[in-house]
């Protein structure tokens, strides 16, 4: 294998406490993953064991759980955005999650949910609110994918395509929600505005629920680490919450990965106090699905707590991942990621290829006995990019 350097700037983090969140305990987990199996097209997504891969790296285990399959849906989003819809729902109705049915929805006043997305969580809200009789209107930042649009279009959703950048389009579809009696629901917390991101994040538990079982059932009692890409940390503080509490956070080593061009996880774990810190610009990342400037507050106190470590990434680290599960070793399946959804396997393998691959597997205590843990959270969400990257060779090593 050659060696080659790609841009990978790392902060061991200093505010670790392990302490988790009550939020995001195991008994919680089973009630969101009771939720999800109720809807007819549940099934558990896969949990791939990257073997040889694993060997080639010098890694015990490699097992990446495979958001691809959700739902239909090419990624994973749909969980959080589902739990919290039907809690809406079910707080409109007055009943409780465990009363809901869809028939309990006959007959009343459709609710209008209001959101911002790069593609994936705009997929899941309009996905959710059509599965549930509702309506949905979402606000994509500039730059979106032509098929990204399409699919929210295609389940009856209203689709505005913004000039502005993710952090903007979130504040602009915050404003017409309240303009318009509409309901937010989104992916991220501010003042004021807490209940319905943390149901999102409870409802991405489902994913890493399932991925803790699937190791059991492997007889594997646990990762020893677990690679989370992070945006505003949504998905990260959900997953990383609940594998605190299923096994406690130090017993395995959390560890963040972003573009470094939207990388506010890091630059949070970088600042003196350790408080979120904002990303400005235009946030251009190829991870659209991670082009966030501003961190989730409180996804950011999870990783704070648990996290062991923060990486920022150049976009050809996400691209050496995609083209890496798409084109795999003898014995190993192959896995189609998207963009956001490969950093965490490009990291590794950018990681053991690297000119100071030792001294940064031993800080990360990566080696023959490890277990680690990823999330491919989107599949070939935009077809066209995606072949651009592992056909076409862009952005190469």
């Amino acid at each position: 294998m050659s060696t080659f350097s790609l841009s990978l700037q790392q902060k061991d983090n200093p505010f670790f406490n392990g302490q988790s969140s009550h939020l995001f305990s195991t008994e919680i987990a089973k009630t969101v993953l009771g939720f999800h199996q109720q809807i007819d097209a549940y099934e558990p997504t896969p949990l791939v064991s990257l073997d040889q891969l694993a060997n080639k790296l010098g890694i015990g285990k490699i097992l990446v759980k495979d958001e691809s399959y959700r739902f239909n849906l090419n990624a994973f989003k749909v969980l959080g955005g589902s739990y919290a819809i039907a809690q809406c729902v079910c707080q409109k109705l007055g009943i409780s999650l465990d009363e809901f049915t869809f028939d309990s929805l006959k007959g009343q006043e459709p609710i209008t949910f209001a959101t911002a997305t790069d593609g994936n969580h705009g997929r899941g809200v309009a996905w959710a609110a059509h599965q549930l009789g509702q309506k949905a209107v979402v606000y994509m930042p500039k730059g979106a994918a032509k098929e990204r649009v399409d699919n929210i279009l295609k389940l009856g959703a209203e689709c505005i395509v913004t000039d502005l950048n993710y952090d903007d389009a979130v504040r602009l579809a915050c404003k017409n929600a309240d303009d318009n009696g509409w309901l937010m629901v989104q992916d991220t917390a501010w003042e004021g505005y807490t209940k319905i991101p943390t149901w999102i994040m409870q409802g991405y538990m489902t994913m890493a629920s399932e991925a803790c079982d699937q190791l059991e059932a492997m007889g594997i009692k646990q990762p020893t680490h677990a690679i989370l890409q992070a945006g505003v940390g949504a998905l990260a503080g959900g997953a990383m919450g609940y594998l605190a509490n299923r096994y406690s956070a130090e017993s395995f080593r959390g560890i963040v990965a972003e573009p470094d061009k939207a990388d506010c996880i890091y630059q949070s774990g970088c600042s003196p106090q350790g408080t979120a810190v904002n990303v400005p610009g235009d946030l251009d990342t190829i991870m659209a699905g991670l082009a966030c400037g501003e961190p989730n507050p409180l996804g950011w106190e999870i990783l704070r707590n648990c996290s062991r470590h923060f990486l920022s990434v150049e976009d050809k680290v996400a691209a050496l991942g995609m083209r890496i599960l798409a084109s795999p070793l003898p014995g190993d399946k192959q896995v189609i990621s998207g963009e956001s959804g490969a950093i965490g396997i490009g990291l590794l393998y950018a990681i053991a290829q690297h000119p100071d691959a030792k001294r940064i597997m031993e800080s990360l205590k990566l080696n023959k006995d490890s277990v680690v843990l990823l999330f491919n959270t989107e599949g070939d969400t935009d077809p066209v990019n995606y072949l651009d990257v592992v056909w076409e060779g862009k952005y190469a090593v």
